[in-house]
């Protein structure tokens, strides 16, 4: 299925004018504009797949969703970005994007989720856009990493961050009609994660370890026939939010914990208002029910095939989700490189 089938698929405002949303939220339009960013991003990013430079391969892909973000009908700020103004040239925290005739709205962007998996020609590199009504993201102030369990609607209600590991896939297991030696956890592969990758082999489970790129894991973990069942540990804040958006459509569950890395991180985030020992929920994570989450594979992985070149031609895969409906479309993709070659040069 091309975009443009898929937006046909998508607008029926013209069968009945008050199916259009207001100004002031958005609209089921904006899905597939915001697919157009990714595929922009991954087709940049693409270019330096196995070159080694995963600066190189970011700096590719942020120039281009950049390029493609400034034409979508969005007033938007970003909130999870690529830094502060000061670190990042580009889509920095606080950077409004969008044309700005469009509705109010957060928005997270990873240009690539997995620059070092790209540089190195490895699965499951991404490129992520996620967008909500304004002021529903939650603003983790500055604490980098939160320890998160991602699985499927079976075990949503069932499941709790605070249980020990066992028991967590005692449940999972129970929820999902399955032994505890056929589930796999996905899992950074992270020294910190140790004692982690210990408790769910001794629980008799199977460890699926990711060099990085959670958010290809955490989605893989709540989606049907990925052959991940739980995501588990300790990863990056800002992609468990951009998780959240997805889960908010899907179904399933994320739930995190502030994982502050030392005290003066710690401080911060009390002196923010934030109770570092609490259970974020989905809800906590994204409040709005009318969210976006926007992917496009630059590597081959368990969620989506990677950017594919043939002579003048560039095929790509997304996926696209809305919150609001529980839409969920997989967009297949061709593109003519030289009508591509402003964004991907």
């Amino acid at each position: 299925m091309t975009a443009e089938t898929a937006t046909r698929d998508d607008d029926f405002s013209h069968l009945n004018p008050r199916l259009a949303v207001g100004d002031d939220e958005p609209d089921r339009n904006l899905a597939l504009e915001l697919v157009r960013v990714t595929e922009a991003a991954a087709i940049a990013g693409g270019a330096w797949v196995g070159k080694g430079d995963k600066n190189g391969a970011d700096g590719a892909a942020v120039d281009a969703m950049r390029s493609l973000l400034d034409t979508v009908n969005l007033n938007g700020v970003v909130v999870i970005g690529e830094g502060e103004k000061d670190e990042a040239p580009m889509l920095y925290n606080g950077e409004r994007v969008g044309n700005g005739a469009g509705p109010e709205a957060d928005v997270a962007v990873d240009p690539i989720d997995g620059t070092r998996l790209t540089a190195l020609g490895y699965d499951n590199a991404l490129a992520v856009l996620a967008v909500a009504e304004r002021g529903s993201m939650f603003d983790p102030s500055a604490v980098f990493y939160m320890d998160k369990l991602v699985t499927g609607p079976e075990a949503a209600d069932m499941v709790d961050l605070r249980l020990p590991v066992k028991q967590n896939l005692h449940l999972i297991a129970k929820a999902t009609g399955k032994t505890i030696d056929q589930l796999n956890v996905c899992v950074l592969d992270r020294p910190r994660h140790s004692k982690l990758v210990e408790e769910i082999r001794e629980a008799g489970a199977r460890t699926r370890f990711i060099m990085d790129g959670d958010v290809a894991g955490g989605i893989a973990a709540a989606r049907p026939g990925t052959g991940v069942d739980v995501l588990m540990g300790t990863g990056g804040t800002p992609e468990g939010i951009v998780t959240a958006c997805a889960i908010r459509a899907i179904g399933g569950v994320i739930q995190g914990r502030l994982a502050p890395k030392d005290d003066e991180e710690k401080q911060k985030a009390i002196d923010a208002g934030h109770d570092v020992d609490k259970i974020l929920t989905t809800e906590e994570l994204v409040a709005s029910d009318n969210c976006y989450f926007a992917a496009t594979g630059i590597t081959d992985g368990d969620l989506l095939r990677g950017v594919r070149y043939r002579g003048d031609h560039v095929s790509t895969q997304s996926i696209v989700m809305r919150s609001k409906s529980g839409t969920v479309r997989i967009v297949e993709t061709e593109h003519h490189r030289k009508k591509w070659q402003s964004y991907t040069d």
